[in-house]
């Protein structure tokens, strides 16, 4: 089984790249992010392309801003929009959607941004991960949490931690409340030591630079992460005309159809990243 999340940064303009992707990585599972657009929309440009490929479709939209989706073609039972019980912004955002696939739960999760620390949108975000950590422990079935979670887990998982001071993504209360979901985080156990991004911020050449975070996780209960066998970050979908910020990260389930490769495919050139003494434009990794 191959699972595959993506923060696509608005499925509309990432249309040229999405389906040539879907049809060379052939993930059985895809969670998608950031789609920015409502349910109708969303069919509109993609339904009959996705039922012509085996794929049943899960969306949770709103127009321009948030939106996740869930694919799969190992069947799509069970589907939950949205997060049961959790805070709004003052309304309720669809940053999340779960379905069984394949005998699993499997979430598709767009986590608040937090924007600066202490501010009302960080504590929103840290509202949200405990309403989605009271969710996933109710559930009795295997877990897979898939999705930006606006979150850095260690200090590892960014360029450089002093370009992060002050900023959101890095703090001990965020982290934490990744920690508290109780998941295994499976590209991270594959690869203990090495580099692993999957955002690169669009700005001041750093992709190029490779100045990047790992924000977008794979995160999975016990007897799930022992059935891996690979899980890389897709770089080669950041690369090129017209990319999302984020590449797609891929998790394969009993068997590896490209090997045990990774941690990110194909490797950065630019070898380890540089230190920066700020941000660009002295921001975090944007406003949502």
């Amino acid at each position: 089984m191959r699972i595959a999340t993506w923060n696509v940064n608005s499925i509309k303009q990432r249309m040229p790249r999405f389906l040539p992707w879907l049809d060379e990585r052939a993930p059985d599972v895809v969670c998608l992010q950031e789609t920015k657009l409502d349910d109708a929309a969303f069919g509109a440009l993609l339904n009959s392309e996705l039922a012509a490929r085996g794929y049943a479709v899960a969306a949770h939209g709103q127009s321009q801003w948030n939106g996740v989706a869930l694919l799969s073609r190992i069947g799509l039972d069970n589907v939950v929009h949205g997060l049961p019980g959790g805070p709004g912004f003052p309304d309720q955002e669809a940053r999340a959607v779960s379905a069984v696939c394949g005998g699993l739960r499997i979430w598709s999760v767009y986590v608040p941004n937090g924007r600066e620390p202490d501010s009302d949108h960080y504590r929103y975000k840290l509202a949200w991960c405990q309403t989605l950590r009271e969710r996933v422990a109710e559930e009795p079935l295997d877990v897979l949490v898939c999705g930006d979670m606006n979150v850095a887990p260690a200090d590892a998982d960014v360029f450089d931690p002093a370009a992060y001071a002050g900023h959101t993504h890095v703090t001990p209360p965020e982290r934490a409340a990744v920690d508290a979901l109780g998941l295994r985080d499976v590209v991270r156990e594959r690869w203990p030591k090495e580099q692993v991004f999957s955002y690169w911020d669009y700005r001041a050449g750093m992709f190029h630079q490779n100045l990047g975070m790992r924000i977008d996780l794979v995160l999975t209960s016990g007897p799930v992460a022992d059935r891996v066998q690979a899980a890389w970050v897709d770089r080669k979908a950041r690369k090129g005309t017209g990319p999302s910020d984020h590449a797609p990260v891929i998790v394969d389930l009993d068997s590896a159809p490209d090997g045990d490769i990774g941690p990110m495919v194909p490797p950065p050139s630019a070898g380890r990243p540089r230190k920066a003494a700020k941000l660009p434009q002295g921001e975090g990794k944007g406003p949502r």
